[in-house]
């Protein structure tokens, strides 16, 4: 009888093993499905590579460092291009360009000029591209398409867009280390952050 014991309570303990061993394997399983993957693939259309240079050329003008292209903030900047022209209704009189919709695996929020949605835009880069750091956007609508030199012409003389692309204002002491760029139909938008990013879009064909 005891030696049955003994020999339940190994089979037991080697049962409660396997059981342990395998549901610790399929969490982390679940887990890695559902991080953010890195992008694969990035690629820059050539109005989206001229935007970029635009803005490094008048960094370079203000003695500021050129800014490396990301390919996870390209991503984010992608995705909520295409994301404002499929399902944004510009001036609703409420939600600003920064706001998301429901239609993507992301949180939706509307972002209002209060800024009470903040977090909505900053953690977007981890939620979308597992880029480890928040990300800033600056961003705006053109109903005959978007393009590189009217954007760079509208921030420049926007307060609040301008001090970003040139470290001024509330972001004097912040040195960004990475930049995404999307175009879609009307909207153009650039993200800033402040985590290097070894992933480098390519240039489309």
């Amino acid at each position: 009888m005891k030696l049955f014991w003994q020999y339940g309570t190994l089979f037991d303990k080697n049962r409660l093993m396997k059981t342990f061993l395998t549901l610790t394997l399929l969490a982390l399983l679940l887990s890695a499905q559902m991080a953010p993957a890195p992008p694969n693939r990035v690629c820059l259309q050539p109005e989206e590579k001229k935007l970029h240079d635009l803005i490094m050329e008048y960094r370079k003008e203000k003695n500021l460092e050129s800014v490396p292209l990301s390919a996870k903030l390209t991503l984010v900047a992608q995705t909520h291009a295409k994301d404002l022209s499929e399902n944004f209704k510009p001036f609703n009189g409420k939600c600003n360009l920064h706001s998301w919709s429901k239609s993507g695996e992301w949180e939706s929020c509307c972002y209002t000029d209060d800024h009470k949605k903040a977090e909505c835009m900053w953690s977007k880069p981890k939620e979308i591209a597992g880029y480890e750091s928040s990300g800033y956007e600056i961003s705006y609508y053109s109903g005959a398409g978007a393009n590189a030199v009217e954007g760079i012409a509208g921030w420049k003389v926007s307060t609040g867009h301008n001090q970003v692309m040139i470290n001024d204002g509330i972001w004097k002491q912040v040195k960004w280390n990475a930049i995404g760029v999307g175009i879609y139909k009307e909207y153009g938008v650039v993200w800033f952050g402040e985590l290097k990013d070894e992933t480098i879009p390519e240039i489309c064909n």
